[in-house]
């Protein structure tokens, strides 16, 4: 008999990760008398880190801010000029420290981990955006790379998806430069638009601890959030004032609602 089994699980969630499952079904096959060769991979959540690692690319530690803002120990890998980042491993549920935070948990540290791959000289960026803690609408990221987020009053908004409703205006003028000459590649599993009963509030915000008043409150700032990106700052002069009705470029394709917008 020729040949060999390729094994590439992705993680067994709860109970194994992709290479420890890996490991065990390999070990299965050659106790039967076959060759294995193992390959764990990941759907761009938890686990993509690693499955970058196993395909044999380099290890970069880097500490950043968690969910909540407290330093996590994380890492990036690369590899020819591509770097994997995982949002998990930053901006994770597995990382809240005191349980869920659905209104105050961010993504800066993702924007971190970007900001570390274009440190390290990446020209492609591949994030994989699975296992989401906040449903901020990318906001911590794009702070974390040079982009302001102020109030009415012209001080800076708050981390996290509940705060998005007090944004009056976006400052993207100190936005990172490398990122125009940076490829990034979205890793992403789900098709959800951004608003809507199918949006990234209504659908993940109870995963992430939401109740309905909270998802109800995330939504509204989500709209917000996008209406202010796509429309400017017009009618945002007073606090909790109603942005025009504009259309919002993005927000109904499929997967635009994925890691919390």
């Amino acid at each position: 008999m020729s040949g060999f089994v390729l094994v590439a699980p992705d993680k067994f969630k709860g109970s194994l990760t992709a290479a420890e499952a890996a490991a065990h079904l390999a070990a299965g096959l050659r106790a039967a008398g076959r060759e294995a060769r193992e390959l764990p991979v990941a759907d761009g959540g938890e686990g993509t880190l690693a499955a970058a690692l196993a395909a044999g690319f380099a290890r970069v530690p880097v500490t950043v801010s968690g969910p909540t803002g407290k330093p996590v120990d994380s890492a990036i890998a690369v590899r020819d000029g591509v770097a994997v980042v995982e949002l998990a491993a930053a901006s994770g549920l597995a990382l809240l420290p005191d349980g869920p935070d659905p209104s105050g948990a961010s993504s800066r540290g993702t924007g971190e981990l970007v900001a570390a791959a274009l440190d390290a000289g990446a020209r492609t960026v591949v994030l994989g955006i699975g296992g989401s803690a906040c449903t901020d609408g990318g906001a911590g990221l794009l702070a974390a790379l040079g982009a302001r987020f102020l109030d009415v009053a012209g001080a800076p908004v708050a981390d996290g998806g509940g705060a998005l409703a007090r944004a009056a205006r976006v400052d993207l003028t100190g936005l990172d430069p490398r990122l125009r000459s940076v490829e990034l590649v979205l890793a992403c599993d789900v098709d959800n638009p951004l608003l809507g009963p199918h949006g990234a509030a209504a659908v993940y915000g109870p995963q992430k601890g939401a109740g309905p008043g909270e998802v109800a409150a995330l939504e509204a700032g989500l709209t917000r959030w996008a209406r202010l990106l796509a429309g400017g700052n017009g009618g945002a002069d007073l606090p909790g004032a109603a942005l025009p009705r504009v259309d919002v470029p993005g927000a109904d394709l499929p997967g635009a609602g994925a890691a919390g917008g």
